[in-house]
């Protein structure tokens, strides 16, 4: 029978002191010094031939490793059992002495989710900030901007009687080569697949309109976020706060890739290491971290979830099947449930603080 000693460390951490005795241990060895014995070539012995005591001898550190390897986590999972530690990351092994015929004694630090005490929710409050009206400037810029590289690319590719459409950067616009003007005009518009060129300052209008609206919805959200994680209270662990800025990173070197940089001239340009970038991101990170936190334990809060039919629904939204098939294994499904039980948190929020 196992003994353990627990002992709470900051930051979420927990170590555990556990003693398994040999006679526990014994079955194990065995099988460990088969498995070695199998692989291990002897001078007169066929493999698995050899006696015990020289597999032993010779091998006596790897069989030790092939133990620990099996014995430790499945000594810590039994001995977390009927605790409160929830490990949300691979747990770190020490060993403190181990060898044939004697107890084994290691340590084991796991980082443990932690305990999140939110404020009243229910009392905060956000004013949705005023959306940015679309002005016949923003219009006109845009027009101007799309004559411009329509004219760019004509004076590459003459226009000819018969030519086919190709994709513009519009929406659904679409450049139809024609006989160039001096300025944009119906004849320019209906190139870009409107009408005319009043009804392409409409499509314009309309789309500046949602995307304004769009990101008037994120600033608002951002803002009720940001309240969430003042009233938040939660001792971070570590490995939380690493992969928020390794998240973070990532989203940063998809942007340079897609300005056709690379990683290492970017870094150049600012001055900057990697760890350098991180230390600044740090404060950063920890109010990601504690908004998300805040956000899941509001949701057990008001008991949020997401049913199996709106997880599928989610799914079957996915048009690529080879994405899709990825929801198929049990992880992908769950990250997708939780990023649907925020959302389905935050669109709570916007009720209560409204």
């Amino acid at each position: 029978m196992i003994t353990k000693n627990i002992q709470k460390l900051p930051n979420s951490i927990v170590e555990l002191q556990i003693t398994v005795p040999w006679t526990d241990l014994a079955s194990k060895w065995t099988e460990a010094v088969n498995r070695v014995s199998n692989e291990l070539e002897l001078p007169g012995f066929r493999k698995g031939q050899a006696p015990v005591d020289m597999v032993e001898q010779q091998a006596g550190s790897q069989i030790q490793q092939e133990v620990l390897k099996v014995v430790m986590p499945q000594v810590l999972m039994e001995a977390l059992q009927g605790t409160d530690v929830v490990p949300i990351d691979y747990p770190q092994y020490q060993l403190v002495n181990f060898s044939k015929g004697t107890d084994l004694n290691f340590k084991a630090r796991v980082t443990t989710r932690p305990t999140v005490t939110v404020g009243n929710y229910k009392t905060i409050k956000v004013q949705k900030p005023a959306m940015k009206p679309v002005t016949d400037e923003d219009v006109n810029k845009i027009i101007e901007d799309l004559f411009k590289r329509y004219k760019a690319r004509m004076s590459q590719n003459p226009p000819a009687p018969t030519s086919p459409s190709t994709q513009g950067a519009a929406g659904s616009l679409s450049f139809n080569k024609t006989a160039l003007s001096d300025s944009p005009d119906d004849a320019f518009a209906k190139t870009m697949g409107a009408e005319s060129l009043e009804d392409l300052k409409k499509k314009i209008r309309e789309d500046l309109e949602a995307e304004s609206k769009y990101n008037n919805e994120l600033d608002y959200e951002e803002a009720i976020l940001q309240e969430v994680e003042k009233i938040t209270t939660v001792d971070l662990p570590e490995v939380l706060i690493q992969d928020e800025l390794n998240r973070m990173l990532v989203s940063l070197q998809r942007r340079v890739a897609d300005m056709g940089l690379l990683m290492e001239d970017y870094l150049r340009g600012q001055g900057k290491t990697l760890d350098q970038l991180k230390k600044e991101w740090r404060g950063q990170a920890e109010k990601n971290v504690r908004m998300e936190l805040g956000l899941s334990e509001i949701a057990r809060l008001e008991n949020v979830a997401i049913l199996d039919q709106e997880l599928l629904a989610e799914i079957d939204k996915i048009q690529d099947n080879r994405l899709k098939q990825q929801f198929e294994s049990e992880e992908p499904r769950m990250h997708l449930r939780h990023a649907l039980r925020q959302t389905k948190t935050l669109n709570l929020l916007k009720g209560l603080v409204g």
